[in-house]
C-alpha cells in the first residue's frame, strides 16, 4: 500500500500537466473534492491540489503544445544525480537533467525504455504527498508496456523494486506487482501489464496510469461526466479488489479511480 513514509523508489508526488488550471480545478474540484493552493509567484504558476487541507497533487499551466495534457507520477531518490545516471545506463531517457526547486528538492523528467513517462523527486523541505491511500488521494499506480520483463528488469535496476505476482481476473495471465527493497507485499504500490492486457487500448502508448481512491466509483465517474470528462473504462468490479474506472479529464489527461482498494482493506 501506498504510505507517506516514502522510501527510495516509493511514490512521492503526482502532478497534473493540463492548458487550462482554471477548468482543471473546476473539474477536480467537482470529482474529487480537490481545492487548490498556489505556491506563489516565483514557481510560474505552479500550484497544490489539497483534499481537508493535506497536498494530494499538483498542478501546473502549460501549453498543449510544450507538454501534452496528463498526470506525472513521481518515485523517490535520495541521489537524483545517481538516479539520472542509472536511467540512461539501463536504456531509459532522461528528458530535463536533475534541477533544484528552490530549496524544495531536485525533480529529474524521465522516460523508460519503452517511452513511459515518469519522474523523481529528491526530497529537501519538501518530503512529498501529504496524503496518499484513502478517497481523494493517489491509491495505485500501473504501467502498461509492451514487454513487462524489460521494464521490471528497468525499475528493478533504477530503484530497486522487487516484484509479485497474482492472476488476472478471468484467467487472463498473471499481474505483477512491485514494491520498494525490502519492504515485502504489504508494500505494493503498483502494477505492471503488458499492453495487449489493456482494456482500454488507444494511442497512448506506454504509459502510466495513476488512479486516486474514491468512495463512490459510479458517483465519480457520473461527476466526471458532467463536468466535461470523457469515460475510457466504465466502473468494474475487480473480484477481492475494489471497482474502479478510467476517464479523461475534460482536456484530456488520464486517470482512474478506485473504490474499496487500500483504503477498505
Amino acid at each position: 500500500m501506498l504510505t507517506t513514509r516514502y522510501v527510495q523508489g516509493s511514490p512521492n508526488w503526482a502532478d497534473l500537466a493540463t492548458p487550462d488550471i482554471e477548468g482543471a480545478k473546476s473539474f477536480y474540484g467537482g470529482v474529487l473534492g480537490w481545492d487548490h493552493v498556489s505556491a506563489g509567484p516565483e514557481y510560474g504558476g505552479y500550484g497544490m491540489f489539497q483534499l481537508n487541507g493535506k497536498t494530494v497533487a499538483g498542478a501546473m499551466q502549460l501549453p498543449a503544445e510544450q507538454a501534452p495534457p496528463s498526470w506525472t507520477l513521481y518515485l523517490q531518490t535520495s541521489d537524483a544525480d545517481a538516479t539520472a545516471t542509472a536511467v540512461k545506463d539501463n536504456g531509459g531517457t532522461v528528458v530535463n537533467e536533475p534541477m533544484s526547486v528552490k530549496d524544495l528538492g531536485r525533480m529529474t523528467m524521465c522516460a523508460d525504455p519503452a517511452g513511459a513517462d515518469f519522474a523523481t523527486w529528491q526530497p529537501g523541505t519538501n518530503s512529498g504527498l501529504e496524503a496518499v491511500d484513502g478517497p481523494g488521494s493517489l491509491c495505485w499506480a500501473e504501467l502498461t508496456t509492451p514487454d513487462k520483463d524489460a521494464a521490471t528488469g528497468f525499475y528493478g535496476s533504477v530503484f530497486g523494486w522487487e516484484t509479485s505476482t497474482t492472476p488476472m481476473p478471468g484467467g487472463g495471465g498473471e499481474y505483477t506487482m512491485v514494491h520498494p527493497a525490502g519492504k515485502g507485499p504489504d508494500g505494493m504500490f503498483a502494477g505492471i501489464v503488458p499492453s495487449e492486457a489493456d482494456p482500454t487500448p488507444d494511442t497512448t502508448g506506454p504509459n502510466w496510469l495513476l488512479y486516486f481512491g474514491t468512495a463512490d466509483c459510479d458517483a465519480a465517474v457520473a461527476s466526471s461526466d458532467r463536468l466535461g470528462g470523457t469515460t475510457v473504462q466504465e466502473p468494474t468490479d475487480i473480484e477481492g479488489v475494489g471497482r474502479f474506472a478510467v476517464v479523461n479529464d475534460p482536456y484530456g489527461a488520464r486517470l482512474a479511480f478506485m473504490q474499496g482498494f487500500a483504503q477498505d482493506a
